[in-house]
């Protein structure tokens, strides 16, 4: 496979790892608040980064491992 496959399915696979991660912590860490402020606004974005990161390496951890060649 080639790296421009291996990108495309690593920026897949890591937009469905982002969504459940985001699900889970959404769902089962955090209140939402009925007003909001800069403190929910920069966890949200903390988070978000986070959740970003970590289901990019995770997606490009399985591609190699699936794809190795």
């Amino acid at each position: 496979m080639n790296d421009a496959t291996q990108q495309r399915l690593i920026t897949i696979l890591a937009a469905g790892i982002a969504y459940l991660i985001s699900q889970y912590v959404t769902d089962r860490l955090i209140d939402i608040p009925e007003e909001r402020g800069i403190k929910d606004d920069v966890l949200e974005a903390v988070l978000k980064g986070a959740t970003t990161a970590t289901s990019t390496i995770l997606a490009s951890v399985l591609v190699r491992r699936l794809f190795r060649g």
